[in-house]
């Protein structure tokens, strides 16, 4: 993982995330190339990966230049991996998951208001059922902020099939958007604040971990740590020293 890229311009961050949301803990690092890069190989379009809205983004590019910009996003805590027995998964970082949530939401509102345009009426809205509860909220949340009565139709279909904590939230929405009180963007802007942090990726650096048996200080270098992620591998826990002498012993890191 030998990265000659320094930094990636926000639209290509918000690209790789939103092709990686499509396989999370389900595919690795090649699938996730294969989407980006419009593949039209059986395995993708089985899947139906041709349908995600960035398919074919980095259609142009090399595969090799965007398996680099994909271990740019995992050296940078966008994205890591974890091991599924022996296959390596693409998952998203805490960092990650806080951008992603956020634009899929936009994404759903998006929806609705093309709907909307469209005069069409509220569709089955199970397809909201069992989604992440945290991006489900952040929905809500923003549908308040909208003030957009037009939503209310689409929310009381909602209302109607999911679980009854869901079902709490989607009503508060309800209300909030027929009282037609203020909307406080305090909520927004922090949140924006938030995004804008995150976007800025980790700083890769030498790390100064401790020694679970010698107790002595050790460095754990970038590119160690380029290497540890790249193999689903925990931080290690002891010095080299150590490391070298349970190998011996026949035991583990």
């Amino acid at each position: 993982m030998d990265l000659t890229i320094e930094s990636l311009p926000e639209n290509e961050i918000l690209a790789i995330l939103r092709a990686a949301d499509e396989i999370i803990a389900e595919g690795g690092r090649t699938l996730l190339a294969k989407i980006l890069r419009g593949s039209r190989e059986k395995k993708v379009l089985a899947l139906e990966l041709d349908k995600c809205p960035v398919y074919g983004y980095f259609k142009p590019e090399k595969t090799d230049n965007v398996m680099e910009k994909i271990d740019w996003m995992i050296v940078h805590d966008f994205l890591d991996i974890q091991y599924s027995g022996k296959l390596p998964m693409i998952i998203f970082t805490d960092r990650g998951w806080h951008i992603e949530r956020d634009r899929r939401a936009d994404e759903f509102l998006a929806e609705w208001d093309r709907w909307l345009e469209e005069n069409k009426p509220a569709p089955d809205m199970t397809y909201l059922k069992d989604r992440n509860r945290k991006m489900i909220l952040l929905l809500l949340e923003k549908a308040r902020e909208s003030g957009n009565k037009r939503y209310i139709s689409y929310l009381e279909a909602w209302e109607k099939v999911d679980y009854k904590k869901v079902r709490a939230e989607i009503r508060r929405t309800i209300d909030t958007l027929e009282s037609g009180q203020p909307i406080d963007l305090n909520n927004a802007q922090q949140r924006q604040a938030e995004i804008n942090e995150a976007m800025k990726g980790y700083t890769p650096h030498d790390l100064i971990l401790k020694c679970w048996d010698c107790g002595k200080r050790f460095t754990f270098t970038v590119g160690e740590q380029k290497f540890y992620k790249q193999k689903g591998f925990s931080d290690p826990k002891r010095c080299e020293e150590c490391r070298l002498e349970r190998k011996l012993l026949g035991g583990f890191f």
